[in-house]
This record gives C-alpha cells, structure tokens and sequence, in this order.
C-alpha cells in the first residue's frame, strides 16, 4: 500500500481558520493537480471533522480524468474512505452519494442505529474498540484492492497516520494567505509528538499560483 497525504495550507501552516471554514488557499492550477492525484488514486482518504466541516464530494472533477479510468479498466471514481470512530457521518453526506463507492472506518464504540444508518449508503469496516484502529483498517481496505490511497485532511487523521507508520509521501501547498489563530487546524494536530519525530527527506519545490508545492517522502 501507498498512502500520500496531500493538504493546502496557509503561510502559517493553517488548514482553515478558528471557525473550522474553507477557505481558498490555493487556485486553479493546484486544484487541477489535485483532480489529478484523485484520478490516479484508488481511493480518497478522510477523517469525520473535514466530512462534517465541508461536506466534500472527494470526487474527480475532470471528465477526461475519468474517461482515462474507465480505460485503465478502473471505475470512473476513485472510491472514498470516512474515518469516523462513532459513526457520525450524516446519512446525508455528499461522500455517500452514488457517484463513487464509499467505506466507512467505525470502531466498535459506534452506536448501532448510526451503523444501520450508514449500511444503506456505504461499506462499513470495523477496527478498534473506542477509535479506529487506522493498522488493521487500513489492512482491510488493502484486502479490497485499494492500494493507493490519497489522504486529504483533517489534521487530526493526518497526525494519526504519521503516529501509526502509515504514511509514505507527503505533499502541501503552502499559499500566500495568514490565517494565525492558535485554535486553527494546522496540518497535524492531535496529541503531537515528543520523541522519535517522522523525519521527511524533501523530493521536490515548485511554484504554483502565488504559492509552492512542497513534496517530501516519509524516511522509514
């Protein structure tokens, strides 16, 4: 398995503001890079809040993309994941729509009329007992043939890959914008680290819109 982490964030390291919005950070150039590492993606990694904050599609947006998927003998769409321990994806959601197929990570603390809600919509995975167990989930997904896996955000889930070993790649846009604020997401937040750091060896810099790409590889 692959998994890529791909984030824009402000100058300041902000996902979004105190307020938990999206904002723009990036432009046109960016998002059609990002349309095209979805596309070439088995699936669409993220956690419960960005489902919650955005509602996001996390679908490819570009036709041709998806036209040269279909050819690849892949679906049209990438399937997307929702990490989300209790369950707390809206049976509403955008991401369960029937553009794509979606799974759904619970632990087993996920209350069961929210579990029935969600069968109806998305394959469910079970692992872990009070929060998802990201090792075994992942394990599973892998088991249904998703081995690349594209990882958007939140800061919580992001932080969570890197303390489980899961991350291989690493990819932000850093934008011209100050957002500050010291309730702001930043690209990963949960308990933070104190020792034995993931170190990230820098593949590559390039300028996009008014702002750059940073790509590293995670040091194993």
């Amino acid at each position: 398995m692959h998994v890529v982490v791909n984030a824009a964030m402000s100058a300041d390291g902000k996902l979004s503001s105190r307020r938990r919005e999206q904002l723009a950070i990036s432009g046109e150039e960016d998002f059609a890079r990002v349309d095209r590492l979805r596309a070439d993606s088995d699936a669409v990694v993220v956690g419960v809040g960005t489902v919650l904050a955005d509602d996001p599609s996390l679908t490819v947006k570009d036709e041709t993309l998806c036209e040269r998927r279909l050819e690849r003998g892949e679906s049209a769409q990438p399937a997307r994941v929702v990490v989300d321990s209790r369950a707390r994806t809206p049976a509403d959601a955008a991401v369960l729509d029937a553009r794509a197929a979606t799974y759904v990570c619970l632990s087993e603390a996920a209350p069961i009329d929210s579990r029935m809600d969600l069968a109806d919509h998305a394959e469910l995975v079970t692992a872990g007992e009070n929060r998802v167990d990201l090792l075994r989930a992942f394990a599973t997904l892998q088991e249904q043939g998703l081995d690349r896996l594209m990882v958007e955000g939140g800061g919580e889930l992001i932080f969570s890959l890197f303390e489980a070993g899961l991350v291989d790649e690493l990819s932000v846009y850093v934008g011209g914008k100050i957002i500050g604020g010291r309730d702001a997401p930043t690209l990963a937040d949960g308990d933070g680290f104190v020792d034995e750091f993931p170190l990230l060896s820098l593949e590559s810099v390039k300028r996009i819109d008014d702002g750059a790409l940073l790509r590293w590889t995670v040091d194993s």
